[in-house]
This record gives C-alpha cells, sequence and structure tokens, in this order.
C-alpha cells in the first residue's frame, strides 16, 4: 500500500486566510450626536466636561467608529478631541461609520503582511470563512500581492478559481 502525500502542503503554494489575520474583536460607535447644544452645535467648554466625565473604559479593546448621527456642523477638532480619549484604550478608531472604520481595520491588517513571501509564489485567497470579510479586504489583498505573485486564486486549495496568471515575458 502506498504512502498518501498532500501534494498542496509539499508545493509552494500559499494559502492566505484573511479571517486568520482579520481582528474580532467588537466594534462600536461613539456618537457625537447626544453632545450637541440644541440638537445643533458642540460646545466647547460643555463638551470638555462631558468627556472627562464619560468611563472610557468600556471602549476597552474595541474598534470604534467615531461618528455624528446628527445632521450638524461638527468642528474637525471634537472627533479629534474624542480620538485622543481612544488612544490607548481602544484596539483602534476611525472617524466616520462602521464602514469606513472596517476599511482602516483592513489597511492596518494587510500593512503587517510581509509582501516579499508572495514574490514568484502561486497564492490562493482562502474563500470561506465563519468570520465576515469585508469584501474590501478581497479587493485590497489582489492590489498588494498581485506585482509579486506568481499566480492569484480564490478558494480552497482543492478547488481554485484561477484570478491572476504573472505572463512569462
Amino acid at each position: 500500500m502506498s504512502e498518501i502525500v498532500n501534494r498542496i502542503a509539499q508545493s509552494a503554494i500559499i494559502s492566505l486566510n484573511l479571517e486568520e489575520i482579520y481582528p474580532k474583536e467588537e466594534r462600536v460607535v461613539f456618537d457625537l450626536e447626544p453632545f450637541l447644544f440644541q440638537g445643533l452645535v458642540i460646545k466647547e467648554k460643555d463638551f470638555r466636561i462631558a468627556l472627562k466625565e464619560i468611563d472610557w473604559s468600556q471602549y476597552n479593546n474595541k474598534w470604534v467608529a467615531i461618528l455624528c448621527s446628527a445632521d450638524a456642523i461638527v468642528p474637525n477638532w471634537a472627533f479629534m478631541l474624542v480620538a485622543t480619549y481612544l488612544t490607548g484604550i481602544s484596539r483602534g478608531y476611525a472617524v466616520g461609520n462602521l464602514e469606513t472604520l472596517e476599511i482602516m481595520i483592513v489597511e492596518e491588517c494587510l500593512s503587517h503582511l510581509d509582501l516579499n513571501s508572495f514574490q514568484d509564489r502561486p497564492v490562493i485567497v482562502k474563500g470561506c470563512s465563519e468570520f465576515p470579510i469585508p469584501l474590501f479586504a478581497y479587493g485590497r489583498i489582489v492590489s498588494l500581492v498581485q506585482s509579486r505573485a506568481k499566480s492569484i486564486m480564490y478558494g480552497e486549495p482543492c478547488s481554485t478559481v484561477p484570478l491572476f496568471k504573472k505572463s512569462k515575458s
């Protein structure tokens, strides 16, 4: 009886599972709307006092989207001031909605990849995941890897969809 050999495990193929590198910590919103005076404007002194009274530990190790859900003119410094309180407590934050936050998270995660490890190697971007990976992440990984990889495929090693193959010239 011959030994079963896993040729995929022995090949040069890199299997990239975004779920393994994508953070799963909770995402929350910090809304400036409750701090608006008469629902219209931020009064600096009152806003600063209110921020000092918040229990910021509730944002510990969470991803935070800082936004204002009201149709009001909010100065940029107000969002920035909230960010100063979240720094060092939250996992990370973005000024914008939850979609903006997810884009920022994707960029941060992928910035830690060693892109040289993909040089002239076939890459499979794993398709199925139990954790929702934003579509933006899949497009971003192609933009980062395509200039280096020999080929890019999507799916599982046993069943892939070819996406890109470097020309031999």
